[in-house]
């Protein structure tokens, strides 16, 4: 199942998402890129299982999900030290944001922006779903 294109077999979801987060991090394998931080964009898109049983625009928290414990979660993670992938940063956001037990899909974009001067960014997308 696919964040942006559910199989019409699979429960409707509603994605929530943090678009763009910019941060300093601690990130690469050159040796240029050790002792020193590099500016990254991170987004993340998450789907939880949307209830259709209530009335349109029904105001229920149980709806959703809340979007501060997963900013809380990539500051803490870029925060805890160096890393040599923008993959491995990737997977431990998902990994994260797949402990709360009502997200049914996490997508993560991880993007080094100062890497090449006419490209704008560079980096890793990946889609996961929890584990059976």
């Amino acid at each position: 199942m696919s964040i942006f294109a559910p199989w019409a077999d699979q429960p409707p979801l509603r994605c929530l998402f943090l678009r763009n987060m910019v941060l300093d991090a601690h990130i690469g394998v050159f040796p240029h890129e050790q002792g020193v931080t590099q500016r990254i964009r991170v987004s993340v898109h998450f789907g939880v299982e949307d209830r259709t049983d209530l009335q349109t625009g029904a105001d229920d928290l149980s709806r959703t999900v809340s979007y501060e414990p997963v900013v809380q979660l990539v500051h803490r993670i870029v925060r805890e030290g160096h890393i040599r992938l923008v993959e491995t940063l990737a997977e431990q956001i998902a990994a994260g944001v797949l402990a709360e037990p009502r997200v049914r899909v996490v997508r993560v974009r991880i993007e080094k922006l100062d890497v090449f001067e006419e490209i704008e960014g560079v980096g890793v997308e990946i889609e996961r779903r929890p584990q059976a």
